[in-house]
Parts: structure tokens; C-alpha cells; sequence
């Protein structure tokens, strides 16, 4: 860090912290009154500046009725103080919001009252200035740690090193001394755990846990984005030792006790590149002309037991991750994508749900319970969708018979206010070095939505059965995938962007707001900003989390919906395998309150997992466009913020920036109120959805950014 630098940072702590530092001191002396003196004194402020800056944030505190004042150089403590417990979220300019739980307003935090919080902390808040649409207050209290562990890049100084972390949401450096550097050397990225922080220090302490490589290879950037997330690419070796235990061969004893599907048709369909095979489908006629169509999913649940180190580090990781050369498995390799993983032509354990239905999608009747199958074909999607468009292929009478009850599944679950969107995912085609040569978009054909009907039939009808009241039975705990209603802020919002486009969607009847998106859907189907359009309704939307509390999926437009198809990624869907197999055999259910916070630990890890996966998809952005700096593309408006907007470049789908400061032939400035970038002279305006041309301007691996700049069109 530059002397410039530094000097900087330290008077801004010092400003900054002025005003925390001060109502401390008013409340460990609560009734006291202390003079401007006084308070010098126990601030240690002995020069002139100090002394004047103290005096003008004790004025600043009785204006927000913090303090109040006996004359003019007298204060106490006033009665205006309001604490609060949430979690704080920094922005990259280095202030803050603290989210607190049935609060409908978060609470802004200036940098200068943030103090020793880092991003994602649990903390106690001070509420000391109210506001019509935000409280501003102070960190007075860091309840807990979101994280210890952080990564960077080393830059070696006289004391040792400091840490420069990678993640700009990070609020300080680290400082390492040279006996904790651990043989970690000058430029390296490295992971670094925090071992104090002083409050006299303005920065905290760390030490080298690990050295993870030189910046810039794609090996080092995964592992960092992972490691940033707190997410582990290595198993504990206990965790290790567990899995290599696990049985390959089925146990004869152990198929007689289940229901044994292995002559009945059996196939999967996944992606091409896929390893863990999770879901099967099984079919077969019936003497009555109806047809009995099985979901059947790998039971984890047989080789994971509750208390087990495979279960306690799966529950640490919750989910798999998926990045964009790598998966990080929750499961060691022995379970996801050997013993567990229905590959084709072996016997496999799994846990059933099986439905008589006929052809109009009417379920007559429904089991659960353990089985065994045998898979007899492995389909990719590629394959399935072949055989649905009317290229001859094995089971092809099959698929087409199950093809036709996803799609009336499908035409009904829209009829009943369930959502029409279809997201788009970016996926890169990589040469024999790992890097990216091709951008592709992956859209969801028919055969894509074939699995999924049976597989939301599968956790819909699961949800329903251990949720409906049984008579002579009491409720018991049980595992949600829940989905709230749009939030009408967002919704209003999402409104205003597609006017640009010409459209209008009406929100006067919240209860046609699902029915109302679907006609825009359609409408703009095989229009070119149908992606955009449907990108932006799914940013509009409440997230999807687990929760005890059932409140409904309102993008399914299910009452009851959990998740219970994919135990080897999801370790919410091992707990309902659970769960159901002790009602199904009348155990005692094993899960209490705990339930709760493993739903809170799952969704969080969830969140995390998703944001790792979207970084890796930035990165692999802009290594792809490293190749193409100084060409133009045509491109697509597709966000607006302060600092300038975003564009989407229509041919490869990457998506950079174009600063505010960068577009010529005005200066312009964020239009909050109607949401559009405008000029103060000439009013010529930017909105969402506007075609432009760009020249990629300059692109930065490391930081995951590509920056733009606006050219006339060709």
C-alpha cells in the first residue's frame, strides 16, 4: 500500500469512527453529563483538528436526538437510540446495510460507522437517524463472523505482506507478519485467516492458511472464487476414509426388502457431460390402458447416515457446486458418481415415487417406498429430443407416450397460475488447455421439460403427502421449497422496463399478475428481447429458499412442493428421503426444531453456491473476449446503474460495462424516477432494452470486468 494510500485510509478510519466511538462513551456513562473537554480527553484528542472534529460530530449526534445538549459545550445521552441484530451486506463503495429479520426497512451504514463488520457478519446496530425510505445507524457490536478465511494476493512490504483480498466487498487488508506467511512468496493468491484484530489497529492480523497459485491460471481463479465463498474443493480425509467403505455390489437380503423394478423399463436422461446420475424414469402398461410411470431416485439415504462424517460435511456443504470447467461435489466421487449414481446396465438402490396415470395426466394412484432398478438405457438430452422430433430410437414408444403427459402436466400447472419462464444458461465450449473457444446457449427443449414435469410430479405429490393432516396422527416437522409473491416495488419496476420495449403488463389484479407475465411470455416468444425480458422477470421475482414454515411455491403455483429428486447435490432432499421413510415405516420422526436451522444453513449455502457459479461464468466471459479487444459488436442495453450502464453484446452473449463517464456527447447523469440514463444538455437518452454498438474497451480477468465504450453504428 502507498504512503498516500495509507495516510488516506487511516484519517478516514479516524473520521469515520468518530461517531461510534462517541456513543459508546455516552453509554457506558448513561445520566452523565460530559463537557466538549472531557470528551477530548478520553478520545485522546490533543490537536486542534481533532479536537474541532469531535466537537462537529457531537452536534451532528444531537441533530439525529443521539445526544442532547445541557449548553452549548455540555451533552448526554438522549432517548433517540434503537438496536437491532441483522446481517450486514457492504456495497463496493464501501458502505453498508444490515438486513434484519422482520424489518421491512434495512439499515444504511456509512463507511465510517461500519467499524470492524465485514460482509455478511451478524451484528447489533444502532439505529440513530430515522428516514422516510432508510434508518441510517452505526456497528456497535459484531455478534458473529460470516467468515475468518479470505482470499488475495499477497504484496510483500517491510512487516511482511498485506493481503489485497479479491473480493471488492471486502473492507480492509490484512496485514501478515513474516513468520506467518507460512513460505507463501510476493504476488502469490493465497487463503488467509484472520488471527486478531485490535481495536487499535485499523486493520486486522492474519496468517497463510494455504498458497492456492499464481493469479491469472484458470486453475487458481476457480479454486479463489470457490474459496471466497467459503466453499471447500477438498474433502476432509475422514470423509474420504467413510466413502471408500461403501458397497458397489447390492446386497441380495437387502433387494428382497424393497420392491424390485430391475425388469420393468427403466432409463435416464441427462445432460451429455453428466456424471451423477440421480433420476430414472421407469414405464409400463397396465391391463386396464392406463400406465404406470416411476420416478426413481438414487437412495443416498441407505449410505448416509444421520451423524455420519459423510452426513455432517454434507450438510457443511449442502449442495454440489457447478463451475464452469469443475463440480464440487457434496458427495466424495465413491457416492455421486459410483455407488449412487444410476449409471446404465447395473443395479442400484433407490427410493420411488410411482404413479398410475392415463394419458390426459390423471394420477389414479400413487406409492412411495425403497427399490431397486435397473437402468437399461442412458439418454442424453440431445438423444430424448431426437426421438420426440421423430427419429426412430430404443423406447421410442415410451418416450413419446411420457413426452405427451408432461406436456398436459405442463399445459395444467400454467392453467393453475404457475409462471412460463424458461431461463437461458450460458455455457462455453472449451479447448484441450481449459479455455473458452465458443459461447453457447442453453435453452430447455422438450425433452429438458419431460424430466422436469415428472420430477416436480415427483416433489409436489412427496410435499402433499407428509404435509395433508392424517387422521389420528400429529404434524411433524418437514422441509419446504418455498416461493413468495412478487414483491410489488420489483414487480412495478419490472413494468417500467419492458414500456421500453412497448409493452405493458397490468398489475391492478395481484392475483393475474402470474397469468398476465405468461400472455408477455408468449407474446415476445420470437422476439429478440424475449431473453432480456425473461432475464429480468426472474430478477424480479422473490428467491426461492427451504424454510419449515410452508407458505407455498407461487412459481410453480403449488400449496405444497419440496425437493426430494436429487439427494446426491442437495442435502435437503436427503432430509425428506428421511423424513418419509420413518412416516412410511411409522419411526418416530427424528427431526425437531433443529429442521429449522437446516433449512436457514442450506438457503445460505444455497446463495453461495449460486454466486460462485455465476463469477465462474463472468470469468470465463471475459477470457473469451480477452480475443476480441478493440472489435464491435452490436449489443443490447441490458442494466442501468449510477456509475453507467451494462450491455449484453448480441453475438456472443458477454455482457460489460459502459461508464457513465465514458458516453460522449453529454454529460449524463441517472434518471432514478423513470429508471433511464439521460443527458443534462442535449436529454438524449440510454433505457433498458436500447440497441447500441460497443468496442471492447479493455477486459480484466482477475476482476471479472469488461469495459466498453460507445461507437456510432457501422
Amino acid at each position: 500500500m502507498s504512503q498516500k494510500r495509507k495516510n488516506a485510509s487511516s484519517s478516514g478510519k479516524k473520521k469515520g469512527g468518530i461517531s461510534t466511538l462517541l456513543i459508546k462513551i455516552f453509554e457506558r456513562k448513561p445520566g452523565e453529563e460530559l463537557t466538549h473537554k472531557q470528551v477530548c480527553q478520553l478520545v485522546d484528542a490533543r490537536d486542534p483538528a481533532t479536537r474541532q472534529m469531535v466537537f462537529d460530530s457531537l452536534n451532528r449526534l444531537v441533530e439525529s436526538s443521539v445526544l442532547k445538549r445541557t449548553n452549548h459545550f455540555t451533552f448526554s445521552l438522549g432517548k433517540n437510540i434503537s438496536l437491532f441484530e441483522g446481517i450486514i451486506q457492504l456495497t463496493q463503495r464501501g458502505s453498508g446495510f444490515v438486513v434484519c429479520e422482520g424489518q421491512e426497512k434495512d439499515i444504511f451504514i456509512a463507511p465510517q460507522n461500519i467499524g470492524q463488520a465485514l460482509n455478511g457478519d451478524s451484528v447489533k446496530v444502532r439505529v440513530f437517524k430515522k428516514g422516510p425510505k432508510r434508518d441510517e445507524g452505526a456497528i456497535v457490536e459484531i455478534k458473529e463472523r460470516a467468515r475468518t478465511q479470505f482470499v488475495g494476493t499477497l504484496q510483500f512490504n517491510q512487516k511482511g505482506a498485506l493481503l489485497i483480498p479479491d473480493n471488492n466487498r471486502v473492507s480492509t487488508e490484512i496485514q501478515i507478519t513474516k513468520e506467518n506467511l507460512n513460505g507463501a512468496r510476493d504476488g502469490e493468491k493465497v487463503l488467509v485467516k484472520i488471527i486478531a484484530w485490535p481495536k487499535s489497529a485499523g486493520i486486522p492480523y492474519g496468517e497463510v492458511s494455504s498458497v492456492i497459485g499464481i493469479p491469472g491460471t484458470n486453475d487458481t481463479e476457480m479454486l479463489s472464487i470457490l474459496y471466497n465463498q467459503g466453499i471447500d474443493p477438498i474433502f476432509p480425509q475422514t470423509v474420504i476414509n467413510e466413502a471408500e467403505f461403501v458397497p458397489i455390489n447390492l446386497d441380495s437380503k437387502e433387494i428382497e426388502s424393497r420392491r424390485d423394478f430391475r425388469a420393468i423399463t427403466t432409463f435416464t436422461i441427462d445432460p451429455l457431460d453428466a456424471r451423477d446420475f440421480d433420476d430414472a424414469i421407469s414405464f409400463r402398461k397396465l391391463d386396464n390402458g392406463h400406465f404406470e410411470i416411476g420416478v426413481h431416485i438414487a437412495d443416498v439415504s441407505h449410505y448416509v447416515r444421520p451423524g455420519s462424517a459423510m452426513d455432517t460435511e454434507a450438510l457443511r456443504r449442502s449442495n454440489s457446486v457447478y463451475l464452469v470447467d469443475r463440480v464440487v461435489p457434496m458427495l466424495p466421487e465413491q457416492l455421486s458418481n459410483i455407488a449412487c449414481s444410476l449409471r446404465p446396465n447395473e443395479d442400484k438402490y433407490t427410493f420411488s415415487s410411482v404413479f398410475e396415470i392415463d394419458t390426459s395426466g390423471k394420477v389414479y394412484s400413487e406409492w412411495f417406498g425403497k427399490t431397486a432398478i435397473h437402468s437399461d438405457r442412458r439418454f442424453t438430452y440431445e438423444e430424448a429430443q431426437e426421438i420426440i422430433e421423430g427419429k426412430d430410437g430404443d423406447f421410442k414408444e415410451d418416450i413419446l407416450i411420457i413426452d405427451k403427459i408432461a406436456k398436459i402436466l405442463r399445459k395444467a400447472r400454467l392453467k393453475q397460475g404457475a409462471l412460463s419462464i424458461e431461463s437461458e444458461e450460458m455455457r462455453f465450449k472449451l479447448d484441450e488447455k481449459g479455455n473458452p473457444k465458443e459461447v453457447l446457449i442453453k435453452t430447455s427443449k422438450d425433452a429438458h421439460k419431460l424430466v422436469e414435469e415428472f420430477m416436480l410430479l415427483a416433489n409436489r405429490h412427496v410435499a402433499t403427502y407428509l404435509s395433508k393432516p392424517k387422521k389420528g396422527k400429529d404434524l411433524f416437522p418437514m422441509i419446504y421449497r418455498v416461493h413468495d409473491v412478487p414483491d410489488p416495488a420489483k414487480i412495478q419496476l419490472f413494468a417500467v422496463f419492458i414500456e421500453k420495449f412497448g409493452y405493458k403488463l397490468d398489475l391492478q389484479n395481484p392475483a393475474k399478475i402470474a397469468q398476465n407475465l405468461n400472455a408477455l411470455f408468449e407474446d415476445v416468444r420470437f422476439k429478440n428481447e424475449y431473453s432480456l425480458i425473461q432475464t429480468m422477470a426472474i430478477r424480479s421475482m422473490a428467491k426461492a429458499a427451504y424454510d419449515t414454515a410452508n407458505i407455498g411455491h407461487y412459481g410453480l403455483a403449488f400449496q405444497y412442493y419440496s425437493h426430494f429428486t436429487s439427494p446426491i447435490r442437495r442435502y435437503a432432499d436427503l432430509v425428506v428421503h428421511r423424513i418419509l421413510q420413518e412416516e412410511l415405516t411409522n419411526q418416530k420422526h427424528r427431526y425437531g426444531n433443529d429442521l429449522s436451522e437446516i433449512c436457514k444453513k442450506i438457503s445460505k449455502n444455497e446463495r453461495k453456491a449460486s454466486e460462485a457459479e455465476r463469477e465462474s461464468t463472468k470469468y470465463f466471459q471475459t477470457l473469451f473476449v480477452l480475443d476480441h479487444i478493440g472489435e464491435v459488436f452490436s449489443g443490447t442495453i441490458s442494466g442501468i446503474a449510477e456509475h453507467g450502464m451494462f450491455v449484453r453484446m448480441d453475438e456472443n452473449h458477454c455482457e460489460g460495462m459502459v461508464a457513465m463517464l465514458d458516453i460522449p456527447g453529454d454529460r449524463f447523469y441517472f434518471d432514478q424516477e423513470k429508471f433511464r440514463i439521460i443527458g443534462a444538455r442535449k436529454h438524449q437518452e440510454y433505457n433498458f432494452g436500447d440497441k447500441v454498438h460497443v468496442r471492447v474497451l479493455q477486459v480484466n480477468p482477475r476482476k471479472r470486468q469488461i469495459d466498453l465504450e460507445l461507437v456510432p453504428a457501422p
